[in-house]
Parts: structure tokens; sequence; C-alpha cells
């Protein structure tokens, strides 16, 4: 919840005034949904995705205050977050509150980008495979191969979020393969192997070349630090020429 529609504006302008002639990632912002229509025209023909940071699982109806994925994709949006860890752990949202919303995202169709995470207590007791893995199995239960390919993943360790304790990039190497196994079993190795998976826990300029660089980290979920163009940029820009962000 940070900029308004004018700042916004200007942070798109901005961006979009520094792109780099061929970026080596792909690049996707998520502003407030105030903003969507501002931020989707600043960056037309950029190159730049834009898409939001949730939606309601219902298409329409008496849900005051909800937005729809129908609104989302009418106001500019091709993609949009899903289950995000603030979501999950500060407002409150259930594994089935993800599913049905996965649902919705997929069904307005947008492209979804489903978070997974554990807290501190899951990790300490050693259960954080067993919580991702249960995330996953509630959200995806259902959907196909041919859903998968408009699904990326977020793994968001909410433990290193904002707490002053940091994720190794092998902590991340060793969860987006436990994702990646898993995405296996349920929906075959070749949907696997194409699927991205974003990595999402304090990813600023000084750790992302380590994080990015990393077998199987398929790009980065950039929280605060994305709130500065140059700073994003500066992530971006650590990207390996076969890796996305």
């Amino acid at each position: 919840m940070y900029k308004t529609i004018a700042e916004a504006r200007a942070y798109a302008n901005a961006l979009a005034r520094r792109l780099p002639p061929a970026a080596a990632c792909d690049l996707l912002v998520l502003p407030p949904y105030l903003a969507l229509p501002a931020v989707a025209a600043a960056l037309e023909g950029t190159g730049v995705g834009v898409g939001a940071q949730d939606l309601s699982w219902e298409r329409e109806g008496a849900f005051t205050g909800e937005v729809s994925g129908a609104m989302i994709a009418e106001a500019g949006g091709t993609f949009v977050l899903v289950g995000h860890s603030e979501r999950r752990h500060v407002l409150g949202e259930s594994d089935a509150t993800v599913a049905r919303k996965l649902a919705a995202a997929l069904a307005a169709g947008l492209q979804a980008i489903l978070c997974v995470g554990e807290r501190i207590e899951a990790r300490e007791a050693g259960r954080a495979e067993a919580v991702v893995g249960e995330q996953l199995e509630a959200a995806l239960s259902g959907r196909s191969a041919a859903d998968m390919a408009r699904v990326v993943v977020a793994y968001e360790p909410v433990w290193a979020i904002g707490t002053g304790r940091t994720a190794t990039p092998e902590d991340a190497e060793g969860m987006h393969r436990f994702i990646r196994e898993r995405v296996a079993a349920a929906f075959g190795h070749e949907t696997a192997q194409a699927l991205r998976i974003q990595y999402g826990g304090s990813v600023k300029p000084e750790n992302a070349a380590g994080l990015l660089r990393r077998e199987g980290v398929d790009g980065a979920l950039v929280g605060g630090a994305s709130l500065d163009a140059d700073a994003f940029l500066a992530i971006a820009g650590a990207c390996a020429p076969a890796t996305g962000a």
C-alpha cells in the first residue's frame, strides 16, 4: 500500500526512461488497484508487464470493496498476486481462500503469481517443507498442466522478511528444488521444468546476484526495494542472461 496515482505514474515514467535497451530478464510491476490504468499507460510499449496485488474469488456480486479479475484485466493488468505472505499472515487468508483466488485469476484469463512460504515457527520446528507442500497442494489441487503454464510460484520465507534475519542463497535453492519436485510429481517433469519459481525474501541490490544465480531460482518477487526505480533496475541488472525476474 504505497504510492498514490500520481506517485505511481511518476515511478512508471522513471522506470520507462531508465530501462536498458535490452533487459536481461522479464520485468513486472504490481501497483495498487487505483494506479493500475495510469501505470499500464505509462509502461505501454516498454515490455514491462503490469499486474495487481490481489483479487476477489468472485466474478461479481454484493462484495463491497472487492476487485474482480475482469476489473483488473480491463484496467490493464495481465498478472495478479495470489496468497502473498501479508494476505495470509497479516490479513488472515486461508489456504482455501488462496485456492479460490487462484481459480478466479485463471478463469479471468490472468497469469497468477502464487505465493507460498513458512513462518519462523515452522522453520525452527523442521516443518518448512511440510508447510510449503501443504500450501502448494491446497492451491494447485484440481489444476491442470495447461493451467500451470499461466502460474508462477513465488517462495516467500516469511521469517526473512523485515525481521533482520536473512535467508541464504542455499535456503532459496533448497526450497525451490523442493517446490519443483512437488510440481513434477503432480503435473509431470516437463511442466515442472517450464515453471518459473521466484524468490521473495527481502531481495535488494546487495543480495540479488547471489540469489538469482542459484540453480532453480528463476526470478525475484521484490518488496520494499522495488519502491525506488533505481534500486529495482539494479536488481534486474543482477540477472544472468538466462535468468528471468
